[in-house]
């Protein structure tokens, strides 16, 4: 592909990549700047302004005009209540952020659960298994072992006191180099 066919900035190039810094940064402002329009109490429905909401992502699309919002409901209690009352409020709150952030567009934002806490939870409970635990420690000696097998192999090279790369430099560290 020529030069002039190239996509700038390498936002949508290939979304195994990750995100862009500018979607990160992005994603971060309106984060903050949702946080400030539920704080400051900027909304109408009173079903929302009464809810305890945490706004953990912001992942805003390779083109900064959409975006998806994790939000958690404090203490996990009526989630798809939460979700219903921001839902039906989007439109207003893509006004609040229009206000509050300096973007060329205000991202249409899009509300989803997050279920992060509810994973490492159920990560926790799985590593508190007696046979998970057996076998987490079976794989930390087995890597130990490795670990121990590589160190012995690269004691035994440093000790040979000498070798093809002295010889090739004619000597010992500490001896000056001959004459040609």
């Amino acid at each position: 592909m020529s030069v002039r066919g190239q996509k700038r900035g390498g936002g949508g190039a290939d979304p195994a990549a990750g995100p862009s810094q500018r979607q990160l940064r992005v994603g971060e402002i309106v984060r903050r700047a949702l946080a400030e329009v539920f704080a400051r109490g900027d909304l109408h429905d009173p079903d929302l302004t009464r809810r305890n909401l945490t706004f953990t992502e912001v992942r805003p699309s390779p083109d900064l005009k959409n975006a998806t919002v994790f939000v958690a409901p404090l203490g996990g209690k009526d989630e798809e209540g939460a979700l219903k009352a921001l839902r039906r409020n989007s439109g207003e709150i893509r006004r609040a952020l229009a206000r509050n952030v300096q973007l060329k567009y205000a991202p249409d934002v899009k509300f989803v659960i997050d279920k992060t806490f509810d994973r490492m939870q159920e990560a926790d409970r799985l590593f508190q298994n007696e046979r998970v635990r057996r076998d987490v420690e079976a794989g930390r000696a087995a890597a130990q072992e490795e670990d121990d097998v590589w160190d012995d192999e690269g004691e035994d090279e440093d000790e040979g006191g000498g070798g093809a790369d002295e010889a090739a430099e004619g000597g010992s560290a500490g001896d000056p180099a001959p004459k040609t």
